[in-house]
């Protein structure tokens, strides 16, 4: 029961063309109003049903927690089940389940999923991750010194969960006591999809020895920033003797931030407020693990990453960051039609199979996000068919 999407891939041979997703943050701008955040969700929804009309192959979301204005997306499951009731054939992504504890018991991630996965015909992929924030690793009491043993981890027991008629898990961080039959089971056979998220260049090496799809991140970078990144994951792919789901699943996904308009003029006076306000705002949240670390005397482990985005913050490089640089460099996609398609062919010689189009990144309205949804579906998407 899965899709073209997830069959084998052979290094450097395309299995497919490149596939589009929405992405969404649901950010809320200030000042809010008693409507804000409901509006932010009947927009969201009425976005994904118009995405499925036209074409997008899958609908992500994130999962965040405490990140005001950049990301209202703490609950995302009740979400997806309301666009699962909506449409027929987009596919709905978890961008990313958080899977550390206390942020989700892996019995519930499987049992969450498999609902979905029913409800929604089997549609569903499943993204995880393991946060990379303070405010919410903080917020949540979690280890930042333990979350990639937890996430591994807690793939085994949902996998377990999802395939085997009985499971008893026993492992370092969760434990069940005794066998129990955990219900539902997904829909797609042998599970759902399993994808990783991931920032760092080891990061993507340890998603792909795992044997599971990519998540990558190019906001505010070059499309061929990409290449040295999936290298690294399709090299972790090639030493994967033993995927931690029951099949590998080789897609490279990637999300960036992508804007279309009518002309190039109408696309970049949108898009520009939003275009810079993310990829700063971004940085200072990854900045935060760092700073809140070094407050610690503690080394930085695997959010190594996390470092260098601190150094680039004291020295004022992302308050340089501008519309020019992003437009210039390719590093959203924005523009008339002929200008995203331009843009999106470079993510695809990238090596990128699902480009994961953020298109509100911060501000842009409503029914400029329609227009742009209508203009991919109807001339960049059949592009790449």
């Amino acid at each position: 029961m899965l899709t073209e999407t997830y069959s084998r891939h052979k290094p450097g041979v395309r299995a497919v063309s490149m596939k589009f997703a929405l992405f969404y943050e649901i950010p809320v701008p200030k000042p809010w109003t008693p409507e804000s955040e409901h509006q932010a969700y009947k927009n969201t929804l009425e976005q994904a049903i118009l995405g499925d009309k036209v074409g997008f192959h899958a609908f992500w979301t994130v999962e965040h927690h405490f990140l005001e204005e950049y990301s209202h997306c703490s609950n995302p499951e009740v979400l997806y089940g309301a666009i699962a009731a909506r449409t027929e054939n987009i596919r709905i992504g978890y961008g990313v389940r958080l899977l550390p504890a206390p942020y989700n018991h892996p019995i519930r991630s499987a049992e969450s999923a498999a609902v979905l996965d029913l409800l929604s015909d089997g549609r569903v992929d499943f993204g995880t991750g393991r946060s990379s924030t303070r405010a919410e690793l903080e917020g949540f009491g979690v280890n930042p010194h333990e979350t990639r043993q937890m996430w591994q981890e807690a793939l085994q027991h949902i996998v377990a969960a999802w395939t085997e008629e009985e499971y008893q898990a026993n492992g370092k961080y969760w434990q069940m006591g005794a066998p129990r039959r955990v219900q539902p089971k997904p829909l797609q056979k042998p599970h759902p999809p399993i994808f990783g998220a991931t920032s760092s260049i080891d990061g993507h090496g340890e998603v792909g020895r795992q044997g599971i799809g990519l998540c990558s991140f190019t906001v505010g970078l070059p499309p061929e920033e990409l290449i040295p990144k999936i290298e690294a994951y399709r090299t972790g792919l090639s030493e994967c003797a033993q995927p931690v789901g029951k099949f590998k699943n080789e897609t490279a996904a990637t999300f960036t931030m992508v804007h279309c308009a009518p002309t190039k003029e109408e696309a970049y006076a949108v898009a520009e407020e939003s275009f810079v306000w993310y990829p700063k705002a971004g940085g200072a949240l990854i900045a935060s693990v760092a700073e809140w670390m070094e407050e610690q005397n503690q080394e930085l482990g695997t959010y190594g990453y996390t470092g260098d985005a601190l150094k680039l913050s004291r020295e004022g490089a992302m308050g340089n960051l501008t519309f020019d640089y992003i437009h210039d460099a390719g590093a959203g996609v924005v523009g008339d039609p002929d200008e995203c398609i331009e843009t999106c062919k470079r993510y695809e010689a990238a090596g990128c199979d699902l480009l994961l189009c953020l298109v509100n990144p911060y501000n842009i309205p409503h029914d400029k996000v329609m227009q742009s949804i209508e203009l991919l579906g109807k001339h960049v998407i059949p592009e790449f068919a």
